[in-house]
């Protein structure tokens, strides 16, 4: 049964995570950023992800931990140079990913690395669901709750940046792989946006909903002193 297992992340060590910024005009604005002319292209470290149901951790170094839902695409096929009319029959299905942000530390320069890499600030869960399941990831809804309140709502329709095109500029620079994993952007409602700011925290549980796709729920815990 599933309540007796804890469940790791969908992917365990990825050659790759790659994340895509701001590819949601809405949320693009709202954190007052100008539109990207490119796909804007950030990566995470395995060990910066959880399973569905482990605790993500609040980090002691920052108060503005915050959370973003995302549809996650797992590459089935490897291949370079893809185009973009052939680019999905590279994948092999869908995940929902939460790419955890420590606002502050992203924001230290124009590098994101160090505020999206903190040990056990993003999930991916619970399970991979195949491509032909799917069909068009476009229609996918992305909706995020913190505590059960609905604090995101979206579709992958509304990307800049469809996952064709994603999967076809990310091979352009490099090989993908099976099982690396692109976090394709997240909509507005995002912590840092809101005012006051709503930060997580020691005792929220965060989900996000993709539907068909399934949901990712976590627990957040304060990082040990």
């Amino acid at each position: 049964a599933v309540d007796d297992l804890d469940l790791l992340p969908t992917i365990t060590r990825p050659v790759k995570i790659l994340c895509v910024g701001k590819n949601y005009r809405s949320h693009a604005e709202e954190i007052g950023s100008e539109v990207p002319d490119h796909p804007m292209i950030f990566v995470r470290f395995p060990a910066s992800v959880v399973g569905h149901g482990q605790p993500l951790v609040a980090p002691r170094a920052s108060e503005r931990y915050d959370f973003e839902g995302e549809l996650g695409v797992v590459i089935g096929r490897p291949g370079r140079h893809i185009a973009q009319s052939n680019a999905l029959a590279h994948v092999a299905g869908y995940v929902p990913f939460m790419d955890g942000s420590v606002r502050d530390f992203q924001r230290h320069t124009s590098q994101f690395t160090a505020g999206k890499n903190f040990d056990q600030s993003g999930s991916m869960g619970p399970c991979l669901v195949t491509a032909d399941e799917i069909g068009d990831p476009a229609a996918v809804p992305i909706e995020t709750r913190l505590n059960g309140e609905i604090v995101q709502s979206g579709a992958a329709s509304d990307m800049m940046f469809d996952i064709p095109a994603l999967i076809a500029y990310c091979s352009t620079f490099t090989t993908l792989e099976p099982g690396d994993v692109i976090a394709t952007g997240t909509p507005p409602g995002v912590g840092a946006a809101r005012t006051p700011p709503l930060w997580l925290k020691a005792g929220d549980t965060l989900e996000v909903d993709l539907g068909p796709v399934g949901c990712l729920a976590n627990p957040i815990v304060d990082e040990p002193g």
